[in-house]
């Protein structure tokens, strides 16, 4: 997704995941998301509340970079097709493509009380892999024992191969 390394990188995930875990730190974000006017955490979508929980973790230059590399995997992941339902406990809830997937996952996160922590993971494809110019998102919950409601999110956005530069 992220047209450069920086999303990848240990710091940039660490920035990220304390926003969404433990679980403290996910209500606290979720209350800043509903007390916004910049965004209607009901509605949302992947890529339009990390400016607002994390700017300068985005981009210190401001989001503009990150929005536009944000809509290209958005772009990316709404061409293609999805067949795996929301979760467990919603098995009937079966968004159309990868993207409404993705945007689903997230804002039932959020949306839930309490709210569901997220892990969030950023991977290069590899030059050899199935489609290897096309964004991919791996969507994992983690349930109870015994219990088919999610606990936890891991969320693993899959950026197309980047040869590296000479």
């Amino acid at each position: 997704m992220m047209g450069g390394k920086v999303y990848e990188t240990d710091k940039f995930k660490g920035a990220m995941d304390s926003n969404y875990y433990p679980l403290d730190s996910m209500k606290q974000s979720a209350a800043k998301l509903k007390n916004s006017q910049d965004i209607d955490i009901k509605t949302m979508e992947f890529g339009q509340y990390q400016p607002i929980l994390a700017p300068l973790e985005i981009n210190p230059n401001g989001p503009k970079s990150w929005l536009k590399n944000v809509g290209f995997a958005r772009l990316q992941l709404t061409a293609q097709p999805n067949t795996t339902p929301l979760s467990k406990d919603e098995p009937d809830v079966i968004p159309l493509t990868k993207c409404a997937l993705l945007d689903a996952c997230v804002r039932k996160c959020f949306n839930l009380d309490p709210p569901i922590c997220m892990q969030v993971n950023v991977m290069q494809k590899a030059k050899d892999a199935p489609d290897p110019a096309l964004h991919d998102i791996v969507l994992e919950w983690e349930y109870g024992t015994g219990s088919n409601v999610p606990t936890l999110l891991n969320l693993t956005m899959v950026c197309p191969y980047a040869a590296p530069k000479s």
